[in-house]
């Protein structure tokens, strides 16, 4: 199922819930969610000139809110590019097929519905009580991947915001023995496309504000939103206590992952540690400083010309 509209305005129209005009208080919000987003495309150069991008959405909050933080953005960019609104009908029982395509004809974005059933392949496939996100996960993957080579994609735009990164960091720290998280920008494994996740300086409980605002139509997920074995479920629970407990703590993981130090790590394959004696000293340190403030010139030029 397809549309392509040219689109009437970049910005969202009111949802039937709120008022004709937004409060301060959503307004105020949608501003600093704005430019978290703007910072995240400069500071990564996630879209360029003339880039098609592709807006995954499933129908919950985070995607609806990416959607709307790109429209947003795309009239004052200080570059063009095209965004594409795609959903995965996984004929799921009960999907509300109709919700996807009435939204996005009204605000006046392209769109366009693949529809394919994982969810048959996934009941079919994972035993009862396990968890069917990683296998869920990749079908839908191949599938988006598949419509991006079809149709000159150039940027496909995920949803994942900064709990879920970071979520991902102790994910695998915990349960695979590595030091990773999800990269806000990254190269498919077969080298064709390119994902960005401009959300990833943006907070779920922010996200989670500004979709109830928005009354958004929001679709639940009724294939695996319900399991209660699942570790992310776990981590996020372990996450929420220390943020109860010290605020800022996420937002402090996060950070740590923006400012990596590989030679107080223990990787080899990062840093040199064999070499260590043949480096002086003094150009070692002139070296850091060169890099560090190049790099902050850089980050800064490109920030202001997304954050206006």
């Amino acid at each position: 199922m397809a549309a392509v509209l040219p689109p009437q305005s970049n910005q969202p129209p009111a949802p039937a819930s709120a008022a004709a005009s937004p409060s301060r208080t959503l307004q105020r919000l949608a501003a600093r969610l704005r430019g978290a987003v703007g910072r995240c495309i400069a500071d990564y150069g996630m879209i360029g000139e003339g880039d098609r991008v592709m807006v995954c959405l499933s129908g919950g909050k985070d995607s609806f809110t990416l959607l709307d933080m790109l429209l947003s953005l795309q009239r004052s960019a200080p570059v063009r590019f095209e965004l594409l609104a795609v959903n995965l009908d996984q004929k799921q029982p009960g999907f509300p097929a109709l919700v996807l395509p009435r939204y996005l004809t009204q605000l006046g974005v392209p769109w366009h519905i693949i529809e394919q059933d994982t969810y048959s392949v996934v009941k079919r496939v994972v035993p009862a009580g396990r968890t069917m996100c990683g296998l869920c996960s990749r079908l839908r993957r191949g599938a988006l991947y598949r419509f991006a080579a079809e149709n000159g994609i150039t940027r496909i735009a995920l949803g994942h915001h900064r709990d879920d990164i970071v979520e991902t960091l102790f994910l695998n720290l915990f349960f695979a023995g590595r030091l990773k998280a999800m990269a806000p920008k990254l190269r498919s494994d077969d080298g064709r496309h390119v994902v960005i996740r401009p959300l990833a300086y943006v907070a779920e409980r922010d996200i989670a504000r500004y979709a109830r605002g928005r009354g958004f139509p929001l679709i639940p997920c009724r294939l695996c939103g319900s399991q209660d074995n699942m570790q992310r479920r776990a981590v996020k629970q372990m996450l929420a206590g220390w943020e109860q407990a010290f605020p800022g703590r996420t937002e402090s993981i996060f950070h740590a992952l923006r400012h990596v130090e590989p030679a107080h790590l223990a990787d080899p394959r990062l840093f040199d540690f064999a070499a260590l004696e043949a480096r002086a000293p003094e150009a070692h340190a002139a070296a850091v400083t060169a890099m560090n403030e190049a790099e902050e010139a850089e980050l800064m030029q490109a920030a202001g010309a997304w954050g206006r």
